[in-house]
């Protein structure tokens, strides 16, 4: 199939054709009907499967309409919440460039910044607003913003929202909205605390699931690393020998986590930045453009950025420390293999982490396939956790390859993209 077989209007055709679109991803071939023909739509995919321009393109549709466009309206037609500024920027930019043969004025507007320059253009008048919960309460309370105009909602990545704290916020924006709307609903995950929301906020939806939330993309490459604790950053700093791997995304649980890798790799000379949450707006942005720009090499992130991190031809992403929650990995990968390009998921597996490895192997369905070329591989053997509990030291069988005793020895790696270099095991 292809866009031009979805009855999308020619203007945003052409702006498709300008981005390079063609063919609709299976997300958006189900989606963009249901909303074109005014119905709540409840959608379930993974991270990575296109759900922006999903509700992006016909929304840009349905407002563009002669009929339902007043003159001098200055009123939001339209409303996108997302948990992050960074996603929140992003699907500002994809309203900008779908939307870039319309007459339909779209702002974003986020905390952490000034108001001003978003209160001054909120007077000036825009149809589509998209923003991040906090600021958007900010300025409702302050009169700057109704909302009692909307005729499209959409609430974007509710399981994030959830995970963040926000869904009392976004239960209090939901009751400034009109009850007669159109209402699109996107989740990678729908646990229940999410499908009791949408059940409370949909009516009569129809229901998109493009892949099981649980499945990760066939054209990402998996490979494991067991390694002991100590050695991960060793290991790490091997692996990024490889000239090869110009940018990655590299995960940490924590946020004391993610600056202590970036000092590693600022010390043996690799350009790296974090993005987390203790870090200012200003702070983050930056980061990330540096990253998209390849400024700068590497970007360390917490859960909580990642789903505001999408950058175009990112080969690698790099699980530093295994997420304890096993749809985070899901998640975690998916910045990488995105549009049908391949990508590459390394992941460092300690001993303490090797119940959460067993979560992730259970619901992604698959073993991941162990690396044990490399210098400080660790041999857990046969082990197998039982639920929710943390082993001991003394149920792992094997012995530790990488010893002190062979600390600055060269040693040969190969990378999982075939490349070969050679390191020393004393490099930090």
């Amino acid at each position: 199939m292809l866009f031009t077989d979805l009855q999308i209007i020619e203007p945003i055709l052409n702006a498709l054709k300008e981005e390079g679109y063609t063919k609709p991803t299976p997300i958006q071939e189900k989606a963009i009907p249901f909303i074109l023909a005014g119905r709540d739509l409840l959608g379930c995919a993974q991270t990575g499967t296109g759900k922006t321009a999903a509700f992006a393109i016909p929304m840009l549709q349905l407002l563009s309409k002669p009929h339902a466009q007043k003159p001098g309206q200055k009123n939001i037609r339209a409303l996108i919440l997302t948990p992050t500024r960074e996603l929140a920027i992003q699907i500002e930019e994809s309203f900008n460039a779908y939307g870039r043969k319309l007459r339909l004025k779209n702002l974003v507007v986020f905390g952490g910044v000034s108001q001003v320059p978003q209160t001054n253009a909120l007077e000036r008048g825009t149809d589509i607003l998209v923003a991040t919960p906090g600021r958007l309460l900010d300025l409702i309370s302050q009169g700057y913003i109704s909302l009692k105009d909307v005729e499209i909602f959409v609430l974007d990545e509710a399981d994030r929202m959830l995970d963040m704290g926000f869904v009392h916020d976004v239960k209090r924006i939901i009751t400034k909205l009109p009850q007669k709307r159109q209402t699109l609903f996107f989740s990678a995950t729908m646990p229940n605390e999410i499908q009791s929301l949408a059940n409370s906020i949909l009516t009569n939806p129809e229901k998109v699931e493009v892949a099981p939330p649980s499945s990760t993309a066939d054209t990402i490459n998996q490979l494991l690393y067991y390694v002991d604790k100590a050695n991960k950053k060793d290991l790490l700093s091997t692996i990024l020998k490889d000239t090869s791997i110009e940018t990655a995304l590299v995960f940490t649980r924590t946020k004391h986590g993610a600056d202590k890798v970036v000092k590693d790799l600022i010390r043996i000379g690799v350009k790296a930045e974090a993005i987390h949450g203790n870090k200012s707006q200003n702070a983050r942005q930056r980061a990330l453009s540096n990253f998209k720009d390849r400024t700068t090499r590497v970007l360390v992130a917490t859960d909580i950025a990642a789903r505001g991190i999408d950058v175009d031809e990112l080969t690698h992403v790099i699980n530093y420390e295994l997420p304890n929650v096993p749809e985070t990995y899901v998640h975690r990968i998916g910045r990488t293999g995105r549009a049908g390009l391949s990508g590459i998921a390394l992941s460092f597996c300690e001993g303490e982490e090797l119940p959460y490895l067993k979560d992730i192997q259970k619901l992604i369905g698959r073993e991941i396939k162990v690396d044990r070329t490399h210098v400080y591989h660790v041999e857990y053997g046969n082990y197998n956790a039982p639920k929710k509990s943390k082993p001991s030291n003394q149920q792992f069988k094997g012995n530790q390859r990488g010893s002190s005793q062979n600390s600055g020895n060269k040693r040969k790696f190969n990378t999982p993209r075939g490349g070969n270099f050679r390191g020393k095991q004393s490099d930090r």
